[in-house]
């Protein structure tokens, strides 16, 4: 596991809330309404990778979702999601892991991405990245990503991010990825700010 990353990410959790933290969404709509786009039965194997905190399994649960994983690489951000959930979380595969170094095993149907992909600059972690997702993303699965759009911020948690629109990040993911959708978002951080992602359904056609 990166030692920086982690640290980093550790040290995040453990300085804020849950509600504090600037992509804090109490109920993540947009994740939910391209979800249900994919059109894939509630027993589909599903991943949320840096889900950390987040409350989309919560709500995946609330719709009977049975094959939920979350990766983070954050043990104290995935303990707090353990915790909130309570006896609900045994239903959850928990992975804790640095995703760029993960031995994933899928195949997953659905793999889902809120602000993972744009914090790496690198094109070495990207690759990295992508690697990761073409091995562990069965083929017709769907992959939901969502980063800064270009007009969004240039840093976030402390750390320089990669902005896209939907034709970039078409592009930097590759050929074998088909765009079906995209949704523009203004998200309310807690803080009160204000900042422009793009969620884009891409089909996984090798």
């Amino acid at each position: 596991m990166n030692s920086g990353r982690n640290a980093h990410w550790e040290q995040v959790y453990q300085d804020k809330e849950e509600g504090q933290t600037s992509w804090f969404q109490p109920r993540p709509e947009t994740s939910l309404r391209l979800i249900a786009s994919t059109g894939e039965p509630a027993d589909a194997p599903f991943i949320d990778v840096g889900g950390g905190v987040s409350r989309l399994v919560d709500h995946l649960l609330d719709q009977d979702w049975s094959n939920l994983s979350v990766l983070d690489i954050s043990p104290s951000a995935l303990a707090l999601a353990q915790a909130r959930l309570g006896e609900r979380a045994t239903q959850i595969n928990w992975l804790e892991t640095d995703l760029l170094e993960a031995g994933l095993q899928g195949p997953y149907r659905i793999w889902h991405d809120r602000a993972v992909f744009h914090f790496l600059t690198e094109a070495e972690d990207q690759a990295q990245y992508l690697h990761q997702l073409k091995h562990a993303l069965e083929p017709g699965g769907h992959l939901i990503i969502a980063t800064f759009a270009p007009e969004g911020p240039e840093a976030c948690s402390g750390l320089p991010v990669q902005r896209y629109s939907p034709g970039q990040l078409g592009h930097t993911l590759g050929k074998a990825f088909r765009l079906n959708e995209t949704i523009a978002e203004e998200h309310h951080t807690p803080a009160g700010k204000i900042q422009s992602f793009n969620y884009c359904r891409f089909q996984y056609q090798p």
